[in-house]
């Protein structure tokens, strides 16, 4: 067993399926600029099979990145494994993941196949995936529901036909840690050839066990972890890779492991993974969370103010907390900008790109005192919002709050060409502004999520708001930034709603 543990990202890909979180190909790059930069091992980029836009993204990604595994999804079928292998193609390391459900529940009434059909069909995607790289991952599906003597078998068989890493998932999240430790210890036992394969875990999060699971595996002869930033994912999510990463650093008496991951850019990658994907952090989320150094009880803070272990167990510096603070403001110049944006692996693709977002920045400034990194990784986005084709957008924006009087909005937008105006009452300015854009658009769609959070601290800070709608089963987050939280909203709701119009469809791969 080595005593390196990789770690695979799927943050990308798995995290992606979460409700409104599909990314565009130039933000996929961005975070896997910033995945490669924290020193993933294995970023699993997309499905590339999904969709012509996923083909793309994947294939960007591998074009990108140098310094970690590109990865791509693909079923257990020709066309999938070949998608995949053309995608990852330009990567400098490339991989493919190839997978197929192994529970009876799963191949009974999805796949209508028999087991050794499935063995079969197992076997002929490893071997296609062979003709594109000799870097091959093969999943069983459902493991957790799968029975013993069946993943000894179909392990055994992809082994044979040249698989290198065997991922072993916990697709349901119905395990607990000790079964599913004694699962992997004994598939690693049992296996013919295991130790010439590195054994992977994968546990969704839907008991909140996906950490617990991860790590007993790894205790038990796991060396591949596969998880996402801020545990985003479908349902209740992925294992956090924060959490497995500090647990394994911080524990090292127990598991005597290293990583690639620079733990320093943790907080960093968090904060730009949820601000593509309109999912904010908890403030009490481990490692990332906003409260996750803090202290509130009299007699933990002079603990830790006397001496930091007595209650903190890591340093903040060291997951990325407090190591990106920046005072930019209104008199720096475009060599600042441009280098502070280079350090955080934000790239245009051409100076008037550039230069529309130094305008942005000079406009923050005048309302900021200060400009932090976070507010930077804001006006990237609310600049690629910006170029979205914008079918509807915002002209102008009055809203009216006074004590004892009904809120009232005014809205100026534009639907095409054409520019349309209404006012509308509500029940704060926020209600009313939504209630004036629906007045105008008539779209139809339910309001599902409404978040606000602040970007950076102070009461001049950027407030960055989430809209999740939804209509006809498509469900899409949209998002808006701007030091006035009504203007932030209308930003998000109508970033969501030109999402919806440009309808673009993803296929999820387990369907």
């Amino acid at each position: 067993m080595t005593d390196k543990l990789i770690i695979f990202d799927t943050t990308l890909r798995d995290g992606e399926q979460s409700p409104g979180a599909a990314m565009t190909r130039e933000k996929k790059i961005r975070i896997a600029r910033q995945l490669e930069k924290l020193g993933v091992d294995v970023i699993e980029a997309g499905f590339a099979a999904a969709s012509v836009g996923d083909f793309e993204a994947v294939k960007a990604v591998a074009e990108t990145i140098k310094g970690s595994t590109v990865c791509s999804l693909a079923r257990a079928s020709e066309n999938d494994v070949r998608r995949a292998g053309e995608a990852i193609q330009p990567a400098k390391s490339g991989r493919i993941h190839t997978f197929i459900a192994t529970s009876p529940i799963h191949m009974q009434h999805k796949l209508r196949m028999s087991e050794d059909q499935v063995v079969e069909r197992a076997v002929a995607a490893v071997k296609w995936a062979l003709e594109y790289t000799d870097d091959v991952e093969f999943s069983a599906e459902d493991a957790v529901r799968s029975d013993m003597e069946f993943l000894v078998r179909i392990f055994d068989e992809v082994i044979k036909a040249g698989a290198k890493t065997l991922n072993v998932p916990d697709t349901v999240g119905y395990s607990i840690p000790a079964g599913w430790g004694e699962r992997i210890k004994q598939l690693i036992q049992r296996v013919p050839n295991s130790d010439k394969v590195i054994w992977s875990t994968h546990c969704h999060n839907d008991l909140g066990l996906a950490v617990a699971n991860s790590l007993s595996a790894v205790m038990n002869g796991a060396r591949q972890v596969e998880c996402t930033i801020n545990g985003l994912g479908e349902r209740a999510g992925n294992a956090s890779l924060e959490e497995i990463v500090m647990a394994v650093k911080t524990r090292r008496d127990v598991f005597n492991l290293d990583t690639r991951i620079d733990t320093t850019q943790i907080v960093t990658t968090s904060k730009l993974v949820s601000s593509i994907t309109g999912y904010p952090v908890q403030p009490n989320k481990a490692i990332v969370g906003a409260n996750a150094f803090a202290h509130e009880s009299g007699i933990h803070q002079d603990g830790v103010l006397k001496h930091r272990e007595t209650y903190e167990i890591m340093r903040a510096e060291d997951v990325g907390w407090n190591a990106n603070k920046l005072t930019l403001g209104k008199l720096s110049g475009r060599n600042a900008l441009r280098s502070r944006f280079t350090s955080l692996n934000i790239e245009f693709a051409s100076e008037e790109s550039f230069n529309a977002a130094f305008v942005r920045f000079k406009e923050l400034a005048d309302r900021k005192h200060e400009i932090f990194d976070e507010d930077l990784q804001a006006l990237v986005s609310d600049e690629a919002i910006a170029q979205v084709d914008e079918y509807y957008r915002l002209t102008s924006l009055r809203a009216h709050c006074e004590t004892g009087i009904l809120p009232v909005a005014r809205v100026v937008m534009s639907i095409g060409s054409q520019s349309h105006e209404a006012e509308m009452h509500g029940g704060g300015p926020v209600d009313a502004t939504f209630k004036a854009i629906e007045k105008i658009v008539h779209s139809g769609t339910e309001l599902q999520l409404y978040s606000v959070n602040n970007i950076t601290s102070g009461t001049d800070a950027q407030g960055e708001v989430t809209v999740r709608l939804a209509k006809g089963g498509r469900i899409v987050n949209g998002q808006g930034a701007d030091t006035d939280i009504v203007v932030a909203s209308a930003k998000a709701y109508l970033n969501a709603l030109n999402k919806l119009h440009g309808n673009a469809e993803r296929a999820h791969p387990q369907v």
